[in-house]
């Protein structure tokens, strides 16, 4: 399985991943592809951007770890992992995930997966910004109840 993992700051294409993904490979039944945006609404309906740390080297090897893991439990071609960190605003890219396999079942559940896992195994912390200051968000309950799934 090929795995590639990139946490940065600047924006990424969204047609990144894909072609590598696939590689010209015909033994590829389905990619599955989740993004996650900016909203400009979370715990107020007031956001106005959100801010994006993490513990570099960990974060990364966090991510390879998990992209293994889903390795483990589906029979997957290839995964791709794109996070990014640093300041970004409503209805910017933070997160983009695809997965490559034979057959499109495994490959929509490894996604799940993984963004299961990304969010609350993953050493980020998210500040976001609004018309009435700035404030961390705390872990979700619904996002620990989705992880314990698997």
């Amino acid at each position: 399985m090929d795995i590639t993992i990139r946490v940065q700051e600047a924006p990424f294409d969204m047609a990144y991943g894909y072609e590598a993904s696939i590689g010209g490979r015909t033994d590829i039944g389905g990619v599955v592809s989740f993004t996650g945006l900016v909203r400009d609404f979370n715990e107020t309906p007031d956001v106005t951007g959100l801010t994006l740390e993490h513990y570099p080297g960990m974060t990364e090897s966090t991510l390879q770890r998990i992209a293994e893991e889903a390795g483990e439990r589906w029979a997957l071609s290839a995964v791709t992992i794109i996070h990014r960190v640093g300041h970004m605003r409503p209805g910017d890219a933070i997160v983009r995930v695809l997965v490559a396999s034979a057959h499109r079942r495994e490959a929509f559940e490894a996604c799940d997966f993984i963004m299961d896992w990304l969010k609350t195994q993953a050493p980020f912390w998210k500040k976001e910004h609004g018309r009435h200051g700035d404030y961390w968000v705390k872990e979700r309950h619904s996002d620990i109840e989705d992880a314990a799934r698997w």
